[in-house]
């Protein structure tokens, strides 16, 4: 690691959200580093919004590491579904299950709504804390608009990608490269009005 890198721990093991954080924080000399490197314990996501489910991952990793930590608590919401999967996003159809799951159980339960009908977006809160008793942590967010599709297009992304359309690139988040999907995406703005904050 260079000496000027600082090491941030990443509350999360997801491979997507490290190389896009990874990729987005470089230049700030953080060395954005998943918390399984250092056996952090999962923590119960107990909070009942994206915001507290942020803080209590960010303050976790932050306990047990010593570090700055940050987290991301994220999601999709279906206006046909009143929000839901939202908060649940990443355990819609269970706690261990996987994308091919929740995105059988999303377009199971959108089987009867019409394509107009079909808007949704992606939310996203980052939650930067510089210790664990961090009683001001930096809290940013994003959300993206976009439609869910009847079947899955493109293998760039994750989650819910393949089915959420983009109406302004006309395809989905799946089928946009990396530094375009960083450029528009719900993650890609809260991390930006990070930047932001970081830059000041």
């Amino acid at each position: 690691m260079n000496n000027n890198m600082q090491q941030i721990v990443l509350a999360s093991g997801n491979a997507g959200k490290l190389r896009e954080f990874a990729q987005m924080l470089a230049a700030f000399h953080l060395d954005v580093v998943p918390q399984s490197q250092f056996n952090v314990p999962e923590v119960a996501e107990t909070g009942l919004s994206f915001v507290e489910n942020a803080l209590i991952k960010a303050r976790n990793a932050a306990q047990h590491t010593g570090l700055p930590a940050m987290s991301d608590d994220s999601g999709i919401e279906i206006d046909a579904l009143k929000g839901a999967p939202g908060i649940y996003s990443a355990r819609f159809a269970g706690a261990q299950a996987t994308d091919a799951q929740n995105n059988a159980l999303l377009l199971e339960k959108l089987t009867s709504v019409p394509d107009d009908k079909r808007t949704a977006r992606y939310h996203c809160v980052i939650v930067y804390m510089r210790h664990a008793q961090d009683s001001m942590p930096i809290i940013c967010q994003g959300t993206w608009e976009g439609r869910i599709l009847h079947e899955a297009h493109g293998s760039n992304g994750f989650g819910y990608d393949p089915f959420f359309y983009v109406p302004t690139h006309d395809c989905t988040s799946a089928e946009l490269t990396p530094e375009v999907k960083n450029n528009l995406s719900h993650r890609g703005q809260a991390l930006r009005a990070l930047q932001a904050v970081l830059a000041q």
